[in-house]
């Protein structure tokens, strides 16, 4: 659960950065970006949970 906070705090921190320095956001802009992000590290971690029940 730290490795969490600790994720957001440097994303917030990161964001700051850009939007002090008025670059663009490094991250999706919309909902639906973050979402598709979601869905394949989702994706990749049910493959990573069958395989084992594949190969044996």
């Amino acid at each position: 659960m730290n490795e969490i906070f600790m994720a957001l705090l440097a994303g917030l921190i990161v964001g700051f950065i850009f939007a002090f320095l008025r670059l663009p956001i490094p991250a999706p802009p919309v909902l639906s970006g973050i979402m598709g992000i979601i869905g394949i590290f989702l994706g990749y971690k049910v493959f990573e949970m069958l395989i084992p029940l594949i190969t044996k």
